[in-house]
Parts: C-alpha cells; sequence; structure tokens
C-alpha cells in the first residue's frame, strides 16, 4: 500500500493537512535538540521530509533515515541528491523492529507518523532507544484524537467522511485512506503512548498537543 501511494505521497500529505504537515515536523525536530554535529535517526522516514528539517535546523548533524517501503526511500533520495545534502543524508531499507545499527549509535531518533504502521510497535520503541546514547531523545510526532468536544465532531466527520475519498481519488489506491483514521483509532492515547515509551526504557516522557489536538508530540530520554 505504501508503496502504492508514494508517488503521490508528498502531494496528499500538504493537501489534507492544508499544509501544517511541515510546521509540524519543524516543532518535532526542534524538540530533538540535537547536539553540535549530532547524529540522528529518522524511523519510518518515507520520502524523507524528516530528514530533511533535520538537516535545515541542524547544518552540522549527520543524519540516517530507514523505511520499510523501497519506492518511498527511492523517492526520498532523488530529493536528498536534488536538495544537494547526499554528503550528510544517509536512506536505507529497513524495518523499525530491526534496525540495523549497534547500541548508543543516535544522539537523538525519531519517527513522524510512522508509529501506527509499524506491526510491532512496543518492539519498534524499544529498537529506537536501543540505538539512541544515553542522554539522547526520542520524539515521536503521530495523530490523536483532539480532546474538545466541538472541534474533535468537526475533525472526525473530516478524517473519517472526507479525507477517506479524497485520498482514495488523488492517490489511485482504493484503502490507503482509509487505513489512516483506521490506524488513528487503533492507536493508544497521548498518556498510553507515553506509557509505552516509559516501557520502552525512556525516562521524563512527556507530550504536547499541537492544532487543537490533532497530533502529539512526545519526547523521552534514553
Amino acid at each position: 500500500m505504501f508503496s502504492a501511494i508514494a508517488p503521490r505521497y508528498d502531494f496528499l500529505n500538504r493537501l489534507l493537512s492544508a499544509g501544517r504537515d511541515r510546521a509540524w515536523r519543524r516543532e518535532a525536530v526542534a524538540a530533538t535538540a540535537l547536539p553540535q554535529g549530532g547524529r540522528l535517526l529518522d524511523v519510518c522516514t518515507g520520502t524523507a521530509d524528516m530528514t530533511l528539517e533535520a538537516a535545515r535546523q541542524y547544518p552540522e548533524a549527520r543524519i540516517v533515515g530507514v523505511d520499510f517501503s523501497r519506492p518511498m526511500i527511492a523517492l526520498g533520495t532523488t530529493k536528498v541528491e536534488r536538495a544537494r545534502l547526499a554528503d550528510r543524508i544517509q536512506l536505507q531499507v529497513a524495518p523499525a523492529e530491526a534496525l540495523p545499527y549497534p547500541d548508543a549509535s543516535f544522539d537523538a531518533v525519531t519517527v513522524a507518523f510512522g508509529l501506527r504502521n509499524v506491526p510491532n510497535r512496543r518492539r519498534g520503541l524499544r529498537e529506537m532507544c536501543r540505538v539512541v546514547r544515553a542522554g539522547g531523545r526520542a520524539v515521536v510526532l503521530e495523530f490523536t484524537t483532539p480532546p474538545g468536544r466541538l472541534f474533535r465532531g468537526v475533525y472526525l466527520w473530516y478524517f473519517h467522511r472526507v479525507l477517506p475519498c479524497i485520498g482514495r481519488l488523488l492517490s489511485g489506491h482504493p484503502s490507503a485512506y482509509s487505513y489512516l483514521p483506521a490506524s488513528v483509532g487503533d492507536f493508544p492515547s497521548p498518556e498510553g503512548l507515553a506509557a509505552w515509551m516509559r516501557d520502552a526504557g525512556f525516562s521524563g516522557v512527556s507530550y504536547r498537543l499541537l492544532t487543537g489536538g490533532i497530533v502529539a508530540i512526545h519526547v523521552g530520554q534514553k
């Protein structure tokens, strides 16, 4: 499914979020507090939007992005080369549950709108904790359900009725954007995800809601 929608993925992200996905990624990358010259791993990197944002915010950083979809990585590689950042950004096909890196390899690790798609989410979080050095941060950017009753009603109507129709029409894939709201409904609450991160080995886990509670940024320290 993800490989099939890869060519339209960036366009649909911009359209369906009204362009807010860029601001959400900026906030998430800033939350890593990456040290000067540090190394960052982006899990479920898709077409490499997070790695490119990290390269922009941290000009001396070395960044690695992994994703299990080869077509997504291929498109991300093209974007990295077009931005002339291939010397600082490396992309690789790999699953979140078995990251091909030694322990304590990175100063920070991120995952944006991808943890929902990992079959074994808790194992993915444990892998993220394993590859981060002591004192390093993990930042998880993910959709959630807005807490306010009125806004939640409007949002859920859009999310379950409008978004799947637009996504299906423009992506050419019959189930891709019906999967999105279903996967969000199956994902834990912000409090539940914070508990998962603590169980995976992170401490001082906190989160904040953005755009009325459409998304949450979780931050934990190794």
